[in-house]
């Protein structure tokens, strides 16, 4: 095929934060754009591009001639045979003075080529806010895109009044002596908010920690976008984003984005794909043999780490229950070490239980057989069981995961916490209750309430569709005179 001339397309420079549950929705914007006819050039860290073609195969990228991929340096070196999830703070402080530099030489070098479109506009996540210099020298517009939920989003963005007002950094003791109990009534857009609901990098005794300042410095730098995107729907969170569009530039609310995209039919781009692992097709064929809403689903995402005490418990909780459960365990679940299942636990669920490494999420939330989620409630994984109609049980691990989970079991009607720290007596107890309690089914009403007014929010005239040609036609395709 001939290269297109330079004028004839948009051209769309997305930037994700690199790590698995940020790629993810990156790359359906990425892919929704490409629908909308915008030339994509997607920019993954080297150290994720490699893991994504070992993932998914050397030539899996190479699918479409007006959808390519570059890299640039996260400054973390080389770890050319690790596969797992790099360091979340040596990562923010890494890529905070690494990545500018090597991300302007690649815009300069898409400008003087005579292949691709010259760049028109910048989708970057809010933690690449770097971008938003660059965005000013070439003076073409740039989104933030917050692929954090919008609560955890509105929650990260009152960091730096948490620490005028001085409920952070914490005293030694107050991690024990129920300060994290206090309630936060000052935020507007969540009730009933208390300081454990905050995402967690609140819970330092140290004011120069890399992640609070982090969050910080990026939200400072959230107005020099030109407009935020959020992954979420005006249903589900109206006061949130009623609240965040009083702090931002204009706020877009496109999700659910698997919802979205999936009102698009092109089998190239469902051959992209964003898993960093490699996904284990069986699970699927296996939740073919279970009856409908009768299996656990457990997944951790692809950060929260575990001790082996608390794999344990997991475990017997899960066998106690005697209930199906389809299990994600990750090479690097348990920390420092792999993750080892008791072999009487493995006798004991054979016949109804499968362990597995990764899968195909959105296959799995969409199967028939799926009854509830047990989730660390990470963005991505709480708006894609919403969407399907899943319940959850939630044990939030670190971040906006705790606020995800607040709204989940109070203010959505989705979900129920795993209190403890892993007992395998509360697991067999919420577990029974998920599948087969009287909250269960209250909770699977609920969410399938939410997945019917999902799905009609990214219909043709719903309010997320909308607003994403919105997004397109008043932001993203605006050219120079």
């Amino acid at each position: 095929m001939g290269s297109l001339p330079k004028t004839t397309k948009a051209h769309a420079v997305c930037v994700p934060y690199p790590a698995q549950g940020h790629i993810a929705p990156m790359l359906k914007v990425a892919k929704l754009l490409h629908h909308k006819g915008f030339h994509i050039t997607f920019v993954n860290s080297e150290y994720n591009h490699r893991r994504l073609l070992k993932s998914r195969g050397c030539n899996s990228l190479d699918v479409l001639p007006d959808f390519q991929f570059e890299t640039i340096p996260d400054g973390l070196g080389d770890q050319i045979d690790a596969d797992v999830t790099q360091d979340t703070s040596f990562l923010c402080d890494s890529i905070s003075r690494a990545c500018v530099l090597p991300f302007r030489q690649l815009l300069t070098k898409l400008n003087s080529s005579n292949v691709v479109p010259p760049v028109t506009c910048i989708v970057a996540d809010g933690g690449m806010s770097f971008a938003f210099d660059v965005k000013e020298e070439l003076q073409i517009p740039a989104v933030s895109f917050w692929t954090s939920s919008a609560c955890g989003t509105l929650a990260y963005a009152h960091y730096k009044h948490l620490v005028e007002r001085g409920y952070t950094p914490l005293k030694d003791s107050d991690l024990t002596n129920g300060y994290l109990e206090t309630k936060i009534d000052w935020i507007p857009g969540m009730k009933d908010i208390r300081l454990k609901d905050l995402p967690t990098f609140i819970r330092t005794t140290d004011r120069n920690d890399v992640m609070l300042n982090f969050v910080i410095r990026i939200f400072d730098r959230a107005s020099k976008a030109s407009a935020a995107l959020v992954n979420t729907f005006d249903d589900l969170d109206h006061d949130v984003l009623v609240a965040l569009s009083s702090m931002f530039p204009p706020i877009y609310s496109v999700g659910p984005l698997n919802l979205l995209l999936d009102q698009t039919q092109n089998d190239h781009l469902a051959s992209i794909g964003s898993s960093l692992w490699k996904e284990e097709t069986e699970c699927l064929q296996w939740l073919d043999s279970k009856d409908p809403n009768s299996v656990v689903y457990v997944n951790f995402g692809s950060i929260t780490v575990m001790n082996p005490q608390q794999l344990e418990e997991f475990s017997w909780g899960l066998a106690n229950s005697k209930k199906n459960f389809l299990w994600i365990i990750r090479p690097d679940l348990v920390r420092g070490e792999s993750a080892v299942l008791p072999p009487e636990f493995l006798e004991e669920t054979r016949e109804r239980g499968l362990m597995a490494s990764w899968c195909a999420q959105e296959k799995v939330l969409k199967h028939s057989s799926i009854g509830g989620f047990l989730s660390h409630m990470g963005w991505n994984s709480t708006i894609e069981s919403l969407s399907n109609g899943v319940p959850m049980l939630c044990w939030p691990f670190f971040s906006e995961q705790q606020t995800n989970c607040k709204f989940a079991c109070v203010d959505w009607g989705v979900g129920m916490e795993i209190e403890s720290d892993a007992n395998r007596d509360e697991v067999e107890k919420l577990v029974i209750e998920l599948i087969d309690g009287e909250k269960g089914k209250e909770m699977k009403r609920k969410a399938m309430e939410w997945k019917s007014k999902a799905e009609a929010t990214t219909g043709v005239s719903g309010s997320s569709s909308m607003n994403f040609d919105k997004l397109v036609d008043d932001v993203l395709r605006f050219q120079k005179p």
